[in-house]
């Protein structure tokens, strides 16, 4: 379809596949902002919950399949599985971890991971959800293409992210395709135009585009957003500490310290000066408050968790059911420091009863730092959040780099908050 083509048609919306719902029927622990919006999403059939952190999407996706089909299929990173079947049962839900179909015994809720979906048989389930949506924003990834043609098939689906695309615009294009609204190719002729280096909207196309998306997608950064009251749901301070550590440290090639080079550049800057940055993470997270330290390297972690007494390292070495067990250990204050990924437990944890964390050090995903940060600072957090990212001088570049990135993920959720305001006006 041309851009012209879709100018002509720009009123079109995506279809809608499910079924009409009254909010007041919905789970009464849901809040206004939230039945209102599952409501919507269960009238669509196939949509998208961009809610920020903190704003309810595990309830809002578990009522949502509760309305949406006798047997649903929810998908989630593996550290998120557990948290949501503890969760469901404050609003009487009854979510069952799954690790394949024969676990699969009839109708109901079902959970498994996205490691695991490959044993499943989607003809089996007349409703899916994707928790933490994002990973489908890989453009050649296995699982986001895995994703798309396992459940092309199941009648409705509904995608959940706080950061559904993280590094540019067009990886929208991939959600829109999971959930059967227009297939990726044709959303970027409508709407982009690729300058042999990345996929950039055209000229006058990001008001239609948000306009046509806000018949498949609900955005919220905060209730007040779509006209609701925020009593509940105001976020304390949040400050960032940048902590550059010098180094004694030239880059190959280089006669001065002045950038880090490529990959291979980034990735010896980080294993050689690991030593200072450990150090100065150790020193921070000494004392009774309980804190989160985010590592990048095994070696980062293990140090880190060697030179602190009261610390436990959540690694991908864990067994499953270890890793679920300490995580939920934080959570209820038994563990006072947490030392792990951000790719292990960056992703959909409650975290607020912890206010203060450090980076040993930082890469160039925006997604990874912001959600990492949002485990802490989220809605129900009651402290200010004290977040220090140590880096090398050398590594000031990734730390720029980064808030780069969260400036034009912020421009993007702007635009969409508009135009669902307008929708709903």
């Amino acid at each position: 379809m041309s851009y012209e083509m879709f100018l002509a048609r720009k009123e079109a919306r995506a279809d809608r596949v499910g079924v009409d719902v009254d909010p007041a029927d919905l789970h009464p622990k849901l809040h206004d902002f939230q039945r209102d919006g599952v409501a919507w999403a269960v009238r669509a059939g196939r949509g998208a919950l961009f809610w920020d952190c903190g704003l309810g999407k595990t309830f809002a996706q578990i009522e949502w399949a509760r309305q949406s089909g006798e047997t649903c299929l929810i998908v989630a990173p593996l550290s998120v599985a557990r948290q949501t079947v503890r969760e469901s049962k404050s609003i009487d839900a009854d979510v069952t971890y799954a690790r394949r179909q024969d676990d699969v015994t009839g109708p109901g809720l079902w959970i498994t991971n996205y490691e695991m979906i490959h044993w499943f048989d989607p003809d089996e389930f007349d409703a899916v959800v994707l928790d933490e949506s994002s990973i489908l924003k890989s453009v050649d990834g296995k699982i986001k293409s895995a994703l798309i043609e396992q459940f092309q098939s199941v009648p409705r689906r509904l995608a959940c992210s706080a950061t559904p695309a993280p590094n540019d615009v067009s990886e929208l294009a991939n959600h829109a395709e999971f959930l059967g609204v227009m297939r990726r190719a044709e959303m970027l002729a409508a709407y982009f135009v690729n300058d042999e280096k990345e996929w950039r909207l055209k000229g006058h196309a990001a008001e239609p585009m948000f306009r046509w998306m806000t018949s498949w997608a609900h955005a919220m950064r905060r209730p007040s957003d779509l006209g609701y009251p925020d009593a509940g749901y105001e976020l304390p301070s949040l400050n960032i500490h940048a902590e550059p550590v010098e180094v004694d440290l030239t880059p190959e090639g280089q006669l001065f310290a002045t950038e880090l080079g490529g990959v291979g550049g980034r990735a010896r800057v980080r294993r050689e000066t690991l030593g200072p940055r450990v150090e100065r993470v150790v020193e921070l997270a000494q004392g009774n408050d309980q804190w989160i330290v985010w590592c990048g390297l095994n070696d980062e972690a293990a140090e880190v968790a060697a030179l602190i007494d009261d610390a436990v390292n959540v690694d991908g070495k864990m067994p499953i059911e270890q890793k679920a067990e300490c995580l939920e250990a934080f959570q209820d204050g038994d563990v006072r420091v947490l030392v792990t990924k951000p790719s292990i437990a960056g992703f959909g944890m409650n975290f607020q009863g912890c206010s203060r964390m450090a980076f040993v050090g930082l890469n160039d995903s925006y997604e990874s730092y912001y959600q990492a940060i949002r485990r802490c600072w989220r809605f129900g957090q009651s402290r200010p959040v004290e977040a220090h990212v140590v880096v090398s001088e050398l590594e000031m570049g990734i730390v720029e780099n980064v808030r780069r990135k969260e400036e034009e993920a912020g421009r993007m959720t702007d635009a969409l908050v508009r135009e669902m305001r307008g929708a709903l006006n």
